[in-house]
């Protein structure tokens, strides 16, 4: 497992990098992952926006500040994520903001589909689903925890929505967006910070 996570890192970009990746690929009409369809690439269009308009606007609250300063370890926090995936653009803009606020956080972008050996480490209920976040001490290389792929409150939506209607649909993502918009990432800031032990 380590080898495979270090080998990750090795291959990962900053999430500058991540970003204009993501502005390239809109210029040039294409996407990141296996499949390059034409919803995918739409997809992109739109999370590129969403991205940017998250870039500028995420708040992250005094008191959180203070508590993420406390945080002395070296850690890696590396993201799985594609250009193409919904949750992601709302939810990463907010890791990178977290980890912009504390050196000691080296934040990292993979993509599921260049990287399966990892994802196949952090499935959620056996599927592949992203972003996944996975922070690792950076000395001893050991996975602390994971997040991902929603926040817990945006996953209950979706659960419930399942358990009556069957299915997911196009109803329930869009009730998912406008669950993110007025959540304004806070819900992913207090998960993550609960998962790190760090009092919100």
């Amino acid at each position: 497992m380590k080898h495979i996570i270090t080998e990750s890192i090795d291959k990962s970009m900053s999430y500058q990098a991540y970003r204009e990746l993501m502005s390239q690929l809109v210029e040039n009409n294409s996407t990141t992952g296996n499949d390059k369809s034409e919803d995918m690439v739409n997809y992109t269009k739109l999370n590129d926006q969403r991205m940017k308009r998250w870039d500028k606007t995420v708040k992250v609250s005094d008191s959180i500040k203070e508590e993420l300063a406390n945080l002395n370890t070296k850690q890696t926090w590396l993201v799985i994520t594609e250009s193409w995936c919904g949750d992601a653009a709302h939810v990463v803009p907010v890791f990178n903001k977290l980890a912009e606020l504390n050196k000691n956080i080296n934040f990292k972008v993979v993509l599921r589909d260049e990287n399966e050996a990892l994802m196949n480490l952090f499935l959620t209920n056996g599927g592949k689903a992203i972003p996944k976040l996975i922070i690792i001490e950076e000395a001893t290389n050991n996975v602390i925890t994971t997040f991902g792929p929603r926040p817990a409150e945006a996953t209950k939506l979706v659960v419930d929505y399942k358990a009556k209607h069957g299915e997911i649909t196009p109803e329930i993502k869009e009730q998912l967006q406008q669950w993110y918009n007025k959540d304004k990432g806070q819900s992913v800031i207090s998960d993550l910070m609960n998962l790190l032990s760090i009092p919100v």
